[in-house]
């Protein structure tokens, strides 16, 4: 592992922008591969260094925001994007039993390695990975 997986940020808390405002994912519906509603891309966790997204965090449960909880889904996941929705190849059981957020955690390796371990997604930091195709470029 290196020391990059200590320098993801959430694209809300950065002065980056995705380039192509059409192409930006967030707010958009989450649906896993059955077409069932995992909640919403509430922002985008980011490599700084190299302008990638690395996770979706994604918003469930709660009434207008308050009480949901949020999960990193790997970029790695995505399958399909359209003009309001994201599919993703995971089951809803599969992103509900995955390691919750925790904002005290996720600059720690050891929490982005549970989340890739959980999923079955090699971690970015790995030798040899490939960033996924698609529309994730900021």
């Amino acid at each position: 592992m290196t020391d990059k997986t200590h320098m993801l940020t959430r694209l809300s808390d950065t002065t980056k922008d995705v380039a192509d405002p059409d192409r930006d994912i967030r707010g958009r519906r989450v649906v896993d591969r059955g077409g069932d509603d995992l909640g919403k891309v509430d922002d985008l966790l980011i490599d700084t260094d190299e302008d990638k997204v690395r996770f979706l965090r994604v918003e469930h449960g709660g009434i207008l925001g308050i009480g949901a909880t949020a999960s990193f889904i790997p970029v790695d996941a995505v399958r399909d994007i359209s003009d309001d929705e994201v599919r993703v190849d995971l089951a809803t059981q599969q992103v509900a039993d995955a390691p919750r957020y925790d904002p005290d955690l996720v600059d720690q390796t050891s929490y982005y390695s549970d989340v890739y371990r959980h999923y079955g997604y090699t971690p970015y930091w790995t030798p040899g990975y490939a960033y996924p195709t698609g529309p994730y470029l900021l």
